[in-house]
């Protein structure tokens, strides 16, 4: 089994926000592939299914993103799975709004739900795809800027971005991560 895993905050408040790219991407994955992501079970919303007859499992944490690896770390125990089978989909302020970049591990590089899963999984040998929602002007906050939803400008081209993510990981359950990789960063935007 795969684990797609998407990363935002729970509930009405927090659904278009920046920080729910992870969240976007799943939901673009359970439309597109009729997995619905409706199960509540280890602090998550979660959808058992298949693309293109692997087996996966969606899930959207539902503990607030700072908190994201208690529930990973929940479900990959339950489902006795291995770093190797898991790939997180988030929102990364260091790129601009609406690019694709995916990485086979790394730091945390300053994204609290991305901190969460490596303290909580004990690596940072975990597959990423990271959605650019750009950074905020000088003087701005983050944690405001991250919590508001997409101006009209940008939000063609975080659609684009959202399914685009959600499709890199529909391919990486029959592709090896590095093909998706390669394929999906040399992407121009």
């Amino acid at each position: 089994m795969k684990l797609i895993i998407g990363l935002g905050n729970p509930g009405k408040k927090y659904e278009d926000t920046r920080h729910n790219a992870g969240f976007m991407a799943i939901d673009k994955i359970s439309e597109k592939w009729g997995i619905p992501v409706q199960q509540n079970k280890f602090r998550a919303l979660v959808g058992e299914g298949r693309i293109e007859g692997e087996k996966v499992l969606l899930a959207k944490p539902q503990t607030y993103m700072n908190l994201s690896g208690e529930s990973v770390a929940e479900i990959m125990k339950f489902y006795k799975l291995i770093p190797d089978e898991l790939v997180v989909i988030f929102d990364d302020l260091d790129m601009p709004t609406g690019q694709l970049r995916l990485r086979e591990k790394g730091s945390a590089g300053g994204h609290n739900g991305i901190k969460s899963m490596i303290q909580h999984l004990g690596t940072q040998e975990f597959k990423r795809i990271k959605v650019g929602i750009g950074r905020p002007e000088p003087g701005r906050s983050v944690s405001d800027y991250v919590l508001q939803s997409f101006p009209a400008a940008e939000r063609a081209d975080i659609n684009e971005a959202v399914s685009l993510a959600a499709d890199a990981a529909a391919m990486w359950t029959r592709e090896p991560f590095v093909k998706v990789m390669n394929h999906y960063n040399s992407l121009k935007r």
